[in-house]
């Protein structure tokens, strides 16, 4: 089979124009092409007036050496890539103490179902609840404002992504094809199949509900076992002689707030960021971390309405098309980049505190995408060494600063605060709303975001608003709307790990996706995941 990759089609091209145009790509006839499917589908939208779709296909042809030989030189006709993933190790009948994974969230669910696949039968620990149950909890925070801190957007069966756009690509490189294999675990899971075709594929909350504990049947078929509201307050860690008058630590259990040590000597923490309390736990252990950027901001809501006829034209609304996105930066005069984050074309913004007396913001979409407003993150980097320097945990400080002033500034009743475009650039409060109508629950506040950002961001966001504006015309309408506060981008720490994936000073300690700096997405963590269950068996059978 061959991959033809880089066909381009009109957009409103008839069904038998794809198979046309690999003919004449390849230089064969009709006839002697046998078969031919989508591999994936991208669209170029930067000339609205003639929209592309662009394709890769795998084709079988009657003589597919002679095609290869026809475009030797040729990057964009090759042999299919075998994209089927192998395990890298079995339990072969292992006994003592079974590998352990913290938390449940894209990269814990991932780490656990590649350990259950290989045969080690591995124990998941969430301190948050059962999906279904976690929901529940999280309507109560957006709908009665009433928190739940060990059960919310953060915390339980799914993690941050289970309440999010559930978007399934990212900007890794990924040499093994080992985001194939996540794409056809959701799949077998009951994600739609296009997520296998699509340039931009995304599943949304409702459905990754139903996935997530798809999967964790699975894992339990397998012989794994889950223990939810199971948080993990210390570590058990012994100094082992190296034979050189060293020594070295490592991990020989997890104590947990019940009050049970659970003897394990391979513990994948797979803890999400907004773990504040277990980074502190892992740093009084001595586990080494370091301060890691992350970012600082709003959401930003259009009427989705207005972001596709600014990139798509005419062609608005076109199914193929779907609800249209867009990613955004600016280097700003002042040193700091502001850019768009987390983009969600229809959807909303939701409350994602997990801390009392905070206010915390994220974006979330529904696999339909036909909510009145698109969001995304607007926010501006931070960096540890300009602004927490010193101390590894200063970026959650800082983070809950701000989260502490938002909470003020929407009225002390998670309520968040919110300003309209135009006020923000003028420096004045906003006193009514105006086209465009919040999506937050449990509502907003109107009032002056400077309160709650840093001067530096206010300052950034000021100059980038109308550069984005000229890129995407109404994106700085002056009703647009601003809700605070965007903190939790990525985790403010990295917990360093080796080459074989284990802490840089504590063996049997394996830091895993995005909680441990080492991810951004869904995506990007489950595959992280995968990598660092392979790192466990390979520890496993390689002691």
């Amino acid at each position: 089979m061959l991959r033809l990759t880089e066909l381009t089609l009109p957009l409103h091209h008839a069904d038998e124009a794809l198979p046309a145009a690999i003919c004449k790509r390849l230089r064969i006839t009709p006839r002697e092409l046998v078969r031919h499917v989508i591999a994936r589908r991208a669209h170029d939208a930067r000339d609205k007036a003639n929209i592309l779709l662009v394709y890769s296909m795998d084709v079988n042809v009657k003589d597919e050496a002679a095609v290869l030989a026809r475009f030797a030189r040729d990057r964009n006709v090759q042999r299919t890539p075998d994209t089927r993933y192998r395990f890298v190790a079995e339990a072969s009948g292992r006994t003592g103490a079974r590998p352990v994974v913290v938390g449940a969230g894209p990269c814990g669910l991932f780490a656990g179902l590649i350990l259950a696949q290989m045969g080690y039968r591995p124990i998941i620990l969430d301190r948050g609840k059962v999906v279904r149950e976690r929901t529940k909890d999280t309507w109560g925070l957006w709908r009665r404002g009433v928190l739940d801190p060990e059960s919310n957007v953060q915390f339980g069966e799914g993690g941050a992504g289970t309440f999010s756009d559930g978007k399934l690509y990212s900007r890794i490189k990924d040499q093994r094809n080992l985001d194939r294999k996540v794409l056809t675990e959701f799949v077998k899971a009951g994600a739609p199949p296009e997520i296998l075709t699509e340039a931009h594929p995304h599943i949304g909350t409702f459905r990754l509900v139903t996935m997530v504990e798809s999967i964790r049947a699975t894992i339990e078929a397998l012989g794994g076992e889950y223990r939810f509201t199971s948080r993990v307050v210390g570590l058990d860690i012994a100094t082992e002689s190296t034979g050189d008058g060293a020594g070295q630590r490592r991990v020989r259990g997890l104590h947990l707030h019940t009050g049970e040590t659970l003897a394990a000597d391979h513990v994948v923490l797979a803890i999400g960021h907004s773990a504040r309390d277990t980074f502190a736990m892992l740093h009084a252990a001595g586990v080494h971390v370091e301060a890691k950027p992350f970012s600082i901001g709003v959401r930003i809501e259009h009427p989705q309405s207005w972001i596709d006829t600014a990139r798509f034209g005419a062609d608005a609304g076109n199914a193929i098309l779907g609800a249209a996105d867009y990613s955004l930066s600016h280097h700003c005069s002042n040193g700091r980049t502001v850019y768009s984050f987390c983009m969600c074309p229809g959807g909303t913004v939701v409350a994602a505190t997990s801390e009392e007396g905070r206010v915390a913001t994220n974006g979330m979409s529904q696999y339909s995408r036909n909510e009145r407003n698109a969001n995304s993150g607007l926010v501006v980097a931070i960096d540890p060494a300009r602004d927490f320097p010193g101390d590894p945990l200063a970026g959650i400080a800082l983070q809950r600063h701000w989260e502490s002033l938002a909470y003020v500034a929407g009225g002390s009743n998670y309520r968040a605060p919110a300003q309209k475009l135009g006020d923000f650039l003028a420096g004045r409060a906003s006193e009514e709303l105006g086209e465009v109508v919040p999506s937050y629950r449990p509502g907003v506040q109107l009032t002056d975001l400077a309160a709650c950002l840093p001067e530096f961001a206010v300052t950034a966001m000021r100059e980038a608003l109308p550069v984005f504006g000229r890129q995407i015309p109404g994106y700085d309408h002056p009703d647009v709307l601003m809700t605070g506060v965007e903190t939790r981008t990525s985790s403010p720490v990295r917990f360093t790990r080796d080459d074989g994936f284990q802490s840089l000073n504590t063996a049997g300690l394996f830091p895993a996706g995005e909680g441990a700096g080492y991810a951004g997405g869904i995506l990007s963590a489950a595959v992280d995941g995968i990598k660092v269950a392979e790192a466990v068996a390979l520890s496993i059978n390689r002691p």
